[in-house]
């Protein structure tokens, strides 16, 4: 139940960093749209390559940050976890669940089915995340979450 909650946790981060991305309007996250979305919002004049950039980097930052340092936080300090092997599968659980977090709720129903994420002028160029993007996602939430579970647990070693 623990691992529960604490994806919950992760799922709050994740959300966190969407709600404050797209507090001004969905552009604020335009970096997160396939190349032709950001293109024609940089041709309409709503941002410029160079605030893409910037954003780019925060962003990456807000999410990358909370992904690699809570996981071992709540695994090795909260549940007590020791070994590669138990802090393993306990962080894999909670990226995974964030990862179905990411996957269903945000990409499947915020951003496809709701207007929430919906630039003007870019409506012809829906769905904002093509099926090609969206297996590639899923295969990123199946193969690539535990892989960084699996890299912080072998760091985590170590120390």
């Amino acid at each position: 139940m623990l691992l529960i909650a604490e994806g919950v946790v992760m799922c709050f981060a994740l959300l966190i960093v969407c709600v404050v991305g797209i507090a001004n309007g969905p552009v604020g996250l335009v970096l997160l749209y396939e190349k032709d979305v950001q293109q024609r919002v940089v041709e309409l004049g709503l941002t410029t390559r160079e605030q893409i950039r910037r954003n780019f980097i925060i962003c990456s930052i807000a999410l990358f940050v909370p992904q690699f340092v809570l996981p071992p936080l709540m695994v090795y300090g909260i549940n007590g976890a020791s070994g590669f092997w138990e802090a393993f599968w306990q962080m894999s659980v909670i990226l995974w669940i964030q990862g179905l977090f990411d996957r269903f709720f945000v990409d499947w129903y915020w951003v496809g089915k709701t207007k929430a994420w919906e630039i003007a002028g870019t409506e012809d160029l829906k769905p904002y995340i093509p099926t090609k993007i969206m297996i590639g996602k899923w295969i990123s939430t199946i193969v690539v979450n535990p892989l960084i579970a699996a890299i912080i647990a072998g760091i985590m070693l170590l120390f």
